[in-house]
């Protein structure tokens, strides 16, 4: 007994420390490596760009309670920097005056179409809704609270144009909420975080989701992925790895620029990384036989990883579970005794988690400037969301296995955050 519990607490720990270390590294070279290749020398912070032609694009914006954030998101979408686009606005069954604001911004608009649900549906059902009454090959989507840059579309565009095996192309999302500690901490989020790992997992090979909020499709591959899912929790995981498994190429723009509202309150964080995390569960469980293939072996390292994130999430929670029981049983030998307080590991693990900090923010300073007044917030990352992840990915497991399966999975109205 002795002797299972010291190897059990010694591999629990190396876990818990040397995974997020090793990880960090991981992103670090392939951010960088991506920074080289594809961003260096580039124009900066979303400028515009020429294309070699400019095929006719359909901007969708599924919106569910909407009608606080639509008339501005709508307005910015009218100076995009694009000859030929139509926006289409999907109002998914609102109970405020979302429609009647689509009608009426419909009247002076000779750019939005407006579709009404009867029903609220789910965001999937209305992005297949919008997706059908486009005529467009292209496809930009973006949320009902979201600012397009204006030329965002140009960007994500040069993708499809260039390459024929791209089925998507995903955003740079830009955090606007930052009136809290929450707030603050996200926007450093999106840069150290999110971006890095969108840079490092493009080079790698696949990437894990496309940002929902803001990206761009090609229609026939979504054709040939049989469209959104509308029974998955999150909507951007599932069709992202329903294109990869059809063998289609996902890529990151970086300087597709979105603005966007995110939760500035625990409640609204807390419910958001466990729909984020029920999604990530769910796309593992249900494509896992697909995924395994040997034709698909270039995901295989996406499977590994969150594998080995759902064993260092539990290792964790076992270790902060154990430590006040191991201060109650009396010393043992061979036994091995830990603490929760940072020791060389922990300084190392620190240490590199604001490399890694600045390194992002270098990075990301091309598209968004005065990153580094978010520097002093990000110390408090490991304590906020690495404890809500980790929970929440903890709780996400069990709760997706015991999902039913093809239950529509609406959407309720998110925390928004407190507008700047």
């Amino acid at each position: 007994m002795e002797n299972w519990l010291s190897i059990y607490l010694n591999s629990a720990l190396n876990l818990a420390y040397y995974y997020p270390l090793i990880m960090a590294y991981v992103w670090m070279i392939g951010g960088i490596y991506y920074y080289n290749k594809w961003e260096r020398g580039r124009p900066m912070g979303g400028q515009a760009i020429t294309l070699p032609n400019y095929p006719p694009v359909s901007i969708l914006i599924p919106c569910h309670n909407e009608s606080a954030n639509l008339r501005e998101t709508i307005s910015i979408l009218h100076n995009q920097n694009y000859p030929e686009f139509e926006i289409i606005a999907i109002n998914d069954g609102s109970t405020d005056n979302t429609g009647a604001l689509l009608d009426e911004l419909s009247q002076s608009s000779e750019y939005l179409r407006v579709v009404h649900l009867k029903e609220n549906q789910g965001k999937a059902m209305a992005l297949n809704v919008g997706a059908m009454m486009s005529a467009n090959e292209f496809l930009v989507c973006i949320d009902g609270d979201a600012l397009l840059d204006s030329n965002a579309t140009s960007w994500i565009m040069q993708h499809f144009i260039r390459d024929s095996h791209v089925g998507a192309v995903t955003g740079n999302p830009r955090v606007r909420t930052r009136s809290t500690l929450l707030g603050k901490i996200q926007v450093g989020e999106f840069s150290s975080i999110v971006g890095l790992i969108k840079r490092a997992q493009r080079i790698y090979g696949r990437i894990f989701s496309i940002s929902g909020v803001v990206s761009g499709f090609r229609k026939s591959a979504l054709q040939d992925a049989g469209y959104w899912s509308v029974d998955a929790i999150t909507e951007d995981i599932d069709i992202s790895w329903k294109l990869q498994l059809k063998g289609w190429d996902i890529r990151f723009e970086p300087n597709a620029l979105c603005w966007i509202l995110m939760p500035e309150t625990f409640k609204g964080l807390w419910q958001q990384r466990l729909r984020w995390a029920r999604g990530g569960v769910e796309v593992f469980t249900r494509y896992f036989s697909q995924i395994i293939h040997p034709r698909h072996r270039r995901l295989w390292l996406l499977l590994a990883e969150y594998f080995v994130s759902i064993l260092w999430t539990y290792a964790v929670l076992s270790l902060i579970v154990l430590w006040p029981l191991m201060q109650l049983i009396p010393n043992m030998e061979n036994t091995t005794t830990f603490s929760l307080l940072p020791g060389p590991a922990g300084l190392l693990l620190a240490i590199t988690c604001l490399i890694q900090f600045a390194v992002s923010f270098y990075i990301d300073g091309r598209y968004e400037k005065g990153l580094g007044k978010i520097y002093y917030w990000m110390v408090w990352y490991p304590f906020i969301y690495w404890l809500i992840n980790l929970i929440t990915l903890a709780v996400a497991v069990p709760v997706t296995l015991l999902r039913a399966r093809k239950k529509r999975a609406i959407w309720t109205s998110p925390d928004r955050g407190i507008h700047p």
